[in-house]
């Protein structure tokens, strides 16, 4: 028992040490050294556990998508009652602290750009699945603006949030949870319209006030 708890301990380590440093240098500058030494194993503890940076990269990326679909689980409990519309505003910000407190999905989402590594799980084409299926039950529900056709919102939503990893950049400060505050005030009365828009804005704003 106490060597399995060792083992899941380095796994954990080196998982985490490749997490920084496919985050911080991409995969293909990234090195077996860099990531062992990061852990604070050696090299040949890290080939006991992963066969090489692929591995070790496929390990990052499904602990991101893991994260995400606990974080997603949580966010439709909560915010169910609010609508889709709230639940798709509340995701952008649940998104923004993954990305921000999770190298894990900080990684996974630079690993899915990187044209070095092909990986099995793809967080931007997941992200924009889950964006789709939130504005499609707005649509069905009569939430969006007249006039607005689903896929253009989706374009819309998905191209403005993709940049989100690039907000996770911000200090930890308010700045980036500020902007994003920006970002839907203008954005989201051109997709809903009118009271509905107002009233999501409302909610999320205050709601990003106490957290």
């Amino acid at each position: 028992m106490v060597k399995q708890e060792r083992a899941a301990r380095t796994r954990e380590s080196l998982v985490h040490a490749a997490a920084e440093v496919f985050a911080e240098e991409g995969f293909a500058a990234a090195s077996i050294a860099q990531i062992s030494r990061r852990a604070g194993v050696t090299s040949g503890a890290l080939h006991f556990h992963f066969d090489g940076k692929t591995s070790l990269a496929l390990a990052v990326e499904e602990r991101a998508a893991r994260a995400m679909r606990e974080a997603a689980a949580v966010l439709e409990e909560r915010d169910r009652a609010g609508g889709p519309l709230r639940v798709l505003v509340g995701s952008t910000y649940t998104m923004l602290s993954l990305l921000t407190e999770d190298v894990a999905v900080r990684a996974a989402f630079a690993l899915c750009a990187d044209t070095a590594h092909s990986g099995r799980v793809d967080l931007r084409r997941q992200w924009r699945s889950w964006v789709e299926g939130v504005l499609a039950d707005a649509e069905r529900a009569r939430l969006l603006a007249e006039g607005v056709a689903l896929q253009d919102a989706v374009d819309l939503v998905v191209a403005l949030t993709v940049g989100l990893d690039g907000l996770g950049g911000f200090e930890p400060d308010r700045g980036a949870r500020q902007l994003l505050n920006r970002i839907w005030t203008v954005v989201l009365p051109g997709i809903a319209g009118g009271e509905v828009a107002a009233a999501v804005l409302v909610e999320a704003l205050a709601e990003d006030e106490t957290d």
